[in-house]
């Protein structure tokens, strides 16, 4: 590009210096990914990975993509950038994992009103901490720079990410049997999800962002933005050590929605409330936005994220397998005979 040219797109809006400086701050957080499988591609136009065919019968890839939705206006808000990324990671491989699926790479797409290079570092280093979480490697991405369609200090994240899983290892509704039994795993808190209504009831309550809130253990901004769990190791963890027959990420829409969608309509799962207590961030967003229970549940995780359907006898295993990686888990209830519905009944401790 000329130097006129330059000049002109500058006066635009779109700063090309400093799109260039923000690889340069993202290329350690992205080494950190590195798996073997990935190919050097000299000229950075798309990502390379090798897969290793001699390793699978029978491979299935399995893709997946997702944003972080309106949480990133929080993030914007507080101007806190450096755990938005594991969000967006978390959205991602769990969904793939559900399938059994092991997550091999991710791309990410960050859009923003004006390219800020330490801010997209930030944002770039919590993606690559939620890969190297689940295993995978950022194989590349693209930050776009939209002046005029946002604001300067404006951006969105999205990703998409691929995973491989044997054939005859595809977990889902056709393996889940009456006797089976439902593992809940926790959440850290609301995860990715229900953040327009977490933003509404903050603004409606007027609620101070950077107030200390002793019930909830700290600044109420810095709760809100806990990121979201990332379960896909210890999915495949689980998976291989016990009979599992599906899982259920439990994202938008709550935990009987999800969790339907993973079971046949020959089955019921028959859930019981009186198994956990959620987390005070629930109780203090119901409070605050005088929101029922049947909206909490519809909206939130309600303090499950992820789910697994195991078989009957494998069920005390399965919470010992959990517990060694550290991800609290509990019994949630048991599968029977029905017409693929999810049934939460009850009340909380």
């Amino acid at each position: 590009m000329s130097e006129g040219a330059t000049t002109a797109y500058a006066a635009a809006g779109v700063d090309i210096a400093a799109g260039e400086r923000a690889v340069e701050l993202m290329k350690r957080h992205v080494a950190r990914t590195r798996r073997p499988e990935l190919v050097p591609d000299a000229s950075g136009f798309s990502g390379l990975f090798r897969l290793d065919l001699a390793k699978y019968t029978a491979p299935v890839l399995a893709t997946s993509t997702d944003g972080v939705g309106t949480k990133v206006m929080l993030a914007q808000e507080l101007d806190r950038h450096d755990t938005i990324g594991i969000d967006l990671v978390a959205m991602v491989v769990d969904d793939l994992v559900v399938s059994g699926a092991e997550p091999l790479f991710l791309t990410d797409y960050i859009a923003c009103g004006s390219v800020v290079p330490e801010r997209i570092a930030e944002i770039v280093g919590g993606i690559a901490e939620g890969c190297c979480q689940a295993g995978c490697t950022l194989i590349g991405g693209e930050t776009a720079e939209h002046p005029g369609a946002m604001g300067p200090d404006e951006y969105d994240l999205a990703g998409a990410g691929t995973g491989i899983v044997e054939a005859d290892a595809i977990l889902g509704p056709d393996r889940v049997r009456p006797g089976d039994v439902v593992v809940a795993m926790a959440s850290s808190g609301p995860h990715s999800n229900g953040y327009s209504l977490i933003r509404r009831v903050v603004a409606d309550a007027g609620l101070d962002l950077r107030a200390e809130v002793p019930e909830l253990g700290g600044e109420l901004g810095a709760v809100l933005l806990t990121p979201t769990r990332i379960y896909a190791r210890d999915c495949l963890a689980l998976a291989a050590a016990v009979e599992v027959h599906a899982f259920a990420h439990i994202t938008g829409g709550g935990l009987a929605a999800n969790l339907a969608r993973s079971l046949p309509d020959t089955v019921d799962a028959v859930l019981d409330r009186a198994t956990w207590t959620p987390d005070p961030v629930f109780g203090f967003i119901a409070e605050h936005g005088s929101i029922s229970r049947e909206d909490m549940e519809a909206t939130f995780n309600m303090g499950v994220g992820m789910v697994a359907v195991v078989a009957e006898d494998a069920a005390e295993r399965a919470l010992a397998v959990l517990a060694e990686r550290g991800v609290p888990s509990w019994v949630l209830g048991s599968v029977v005979p029905g017409s693929g519905r999810a049934v939460l009944t009850g009340d909380h401790r």
